[in-house]
């Protein structure tokens, strides 16, 4: 039988739902996006806490081992070196609740995207 998602209505109803563990590194994660992105916009998006700035910045979410990050993929290959210790996949990094925040990966991340969102909606602005 499968569990029902239950829809959340805000990142504070989100955070709230999950184990202390996880909800630590999260509210964590939250504040490291909110000092680099301080004018993104919060949201839910796909059933988790999401950024917005120039378009969807990351998203991230929490389980029962780890925190998820959510960047999209070309963020993934830019710093692939430096991720080596977190296991990825195409769109995803996963940060284990038992170990520190890469706050300093985490930032040149986040920092990165915003520059690729800007960019991205300057050339829909020219293309107008």
């Amino acid at each position: 039988m499968e569990i029902p998602v239950i829809p959340v209505k805000d990142t504070d109803s989100y955070i709230a739902t999950q184990p202390e563990a996880t909800r630590l590194i999260l509210e964590q994660l939250r504040q490291i996006i909110k000092e680099i992105a301080p004018e993104a916009e919060e949201s839910i998006s796909y059933q988790m806490p999401a950024f917005k700035l120039n378009g969807m910045l990351v998203w991230y979410a929490g389980y029962k081992k780890h925190v998820g990050f959510y960047p999209s993929s070309k963020p993934i290959q830019v710093f692939k070196d430096e991720l080596t210790a977190y296991k990825t996949s195409k769109g995803a990094i996963q940060f284990q609740l038992n170990k520190p925040l890469p706050v300093e990966l985490i930032t040149k991340i986040v920092k990165f995207k915003i520059d690729e969102n800007l960019a991205k909606s300057l050339t829909k602005v020219k293309k107008k």
